[in-house]
């Protein structure tokens, strides 16, 4: 019986697929260079579009719509953190803060917010941040009241920096000694630091002027004047403070107090007032009627 040969098996036809072409060195630089290129121009086209009232309308509507979908997701105002506050109101930190609770804290801009804090009479700096999911944290450093400072016929609250804090009643800081001088508040900090080497003595400073931008007069008890020398006024204080505990020497009718001298003490007081004389009478003289 003849053999059948089988057939063979037809083979798979080769796909011949179309060869890309490559880009050339040229065209992949032109893309490199391009792409930035269109990003910038888009983002400037947006800045721009920005700019005008469509255009800002619509970048504040869709800044809200999402604000909101954060408010929905629960990033909402739920405590406020103040640290370094004193005299300031918590009110008006709240106020400048611009939220409360279940403000959106997205919504909070702490940059405008610090500005508006560090506005404030008491407020020297401040600083706030959003801590997700509904803290607002705000830190402040007040002013701290040093002295009145008189001149030019008004008083001003000065701070331990010197710088004017804008309160108008002061009437609460009565207790504060005064300044006086136009350079004054640069020197009082230092001043007020060497008088608190006596405490109980400076605690009766009421005033202090400032003489030719060199050197201080105090005065105590509203009533003696005290000259400090232009040269280590501290020692000339300390000499003072001893005179006081061991003499009792602002106890007695003093009107002045010359501390200029390195080695002494010069004393003026209070000279007595003259006793008035009231005019003897004169004798009767006998067989005469009186």
């Amino acid at each position: 019986m003849p053999k059948v040969k089988a057939k063979a098996k037809p083979r798979p036809r080769r796909v011949v697929r179309p060869r890309r072409r490559r880009m050339t060195r040229e065209t992949r630089w032109a893309l490199l260079w391009a792409s930035p290129l269109a990003v910038c121009v888009g983002i400037y086209g947006l800045v721009m579009l920005s700019r005008t009232p469509a255009g800002a309308d619509v970048f504040a509507q869709v800044g809200d719509a999402a604000i909101a979908v954060t408010a929905r997701m629960g990033l909402v105002v739920d405590n406020i953190e103040v640290t370094g506050r004193e005299t300031t109101e918590r009110a008006t930190i709240i106020a400048a803060l611009g939220a409360e609770r279940g403000t959106p804290i997205l919504a909070v801009d702490p940059g405008r917010a610090k500005q508006k804090l560090q506005a404030l009479p008491w407020v020297r700096s401040a600083a706030i941040e959003r801590r997700l999911p509904g803290t607002l944290f705000v830190r402040l450093v007040e002013r701290k009241p040093l002295a009145v400072w008189q001149h030019d016929g008004k008083q001003q609250l000065i701070g331990r920096s010197g710088e004017v804090i804008p309160v108008t009643d002061l009437s609460r800081f009565s207790r504060l000694p005064t300044v006086v001088g136009a350079d004054a508040p640069a020197h009082a900090r230092e001043l007020l630091d060497m008088l608190a080497s006596e405490p109980k003595l400076a605690a009766r400073v009421t005033a202090a002027i400032r003489v030719g931008g060199r050197r201080w007069d105090l005065r105590i008890d509203h009533a003696i004047d005290v000259m400090l020398p232009e040269e280590d006024p501290a020692a000339a204080w300390e000499r003072l403070g001893e005179a006081e505990r061991s003499n009792d020497l602002l106890q007695r009718d003093v009107r002045t107090i010359d501390l200029r001298l390195p080695d002494r003490l010069v004393i003026r007081t209070i000279a007595a007032a003259p006793k008035e004389v009231v005019p003897a009478k004169k004798p009767h003289s006998a067989g005469k009627p009186t």
